[in-house]
């Protein structure tokens, strides 16, 4: 049986569909859901994906790509996002794997797919390959897809005081003018994690850019420190 099938029967095996309908009415999804609980899904992905090895990146992104595109329901979804975090994939962890992640947040476009992508792959990419990680970033923060200037934005939100703040607002710049609010809410969510750091400097940052920054992005940003 093939990896994809494994997943697919140990989610059934689990899973609850009289939940079904009021998970998926909550994701505002067509997608389908199966109707597995978050703690049940961990598990089946921990019992499927233990001691799983593939003999190349090449192989790896194949079994990535085929449960992503074959999916029927959004668990199958969020499967193929855990396979691309297992143990094994760590070595394939470079930039060449940037356009499945792409492929990925283009395509689930929202933000129970995206936001773990940005945080747990991207910036594991960034704190390896700083470099044209930071070249992609910027790119993506300009990418007339929303869903990748979200990603952009929220890529360090795991980096505390190491975070790149000349990075986070060139990335956030672009989508200062924008009415969207998963942007907005991306702009205030990243200030208000590094607010944890240096509330300071977000206090500074949101005072120089009062005008451009929408209430909600000021909000979240000041949520836990107020505004000086």
């Amino acid at each position: 049986m093939s990896l994809r099938l494994r997943v697919l029967a140990e989610l059934r095996a689990v899973a609850d569909p009289s939940r079904a309908p009021a998970m998926q009415a909550y994701m505002k999804s067509s997608m389908p859901r199966l109707g597995v609980s978050a703690p049940d899904f961990y598990k089946a992905c921990r019992r499927v994906f233990a001691g799983v090895t593939f003999p190349s990146a090449a192989a790896w992104q194949r079994e990535v790509r085929t449960m992503w595109r074959r999916a029927r329901y959004r668990e199958e979804w969020y499967a193929a996002v855990e396979l691309t975090g297992v143990r094994a994939a760590l070595p394939f962890q470079t930039p060449d794997v940037l356009p499945l992640y792409e492929e990925i947040i283009v395509a689930g476009a929202w933000w129970d797919i995206v936001d773990g992508v940005a945080k747990h792959r991207l910036g594991l990419l960034l704190r390896r390959h700083p470099r044209p990680m930071r070249r992609a970033m910027l790119a993506w923060s300009r990418d007339d897809d929303m869903w990748k200037r979200r990603a952009s934005i929220l890529c360090q939100l795991a980096f505390k005081a190491d975070t790149d703040l000349e990075l986070l607002y060139a990335c956030i710049e672009p989508s200062l003018p924008s009415k969207e609010f998963f942007l907005r809410k991306a702009i205030g969510w990243a200030l208000r994690q590094y607010a944890w750091t240096d509330p300071r400097e977000v206090q500074r940052y949101v005072r120089a850019h009062d005008a451009e920054l929408s209430g909600l992005s000021k909000r979240e940003a000041l949520k836990n420190i107020g505004r000086p």
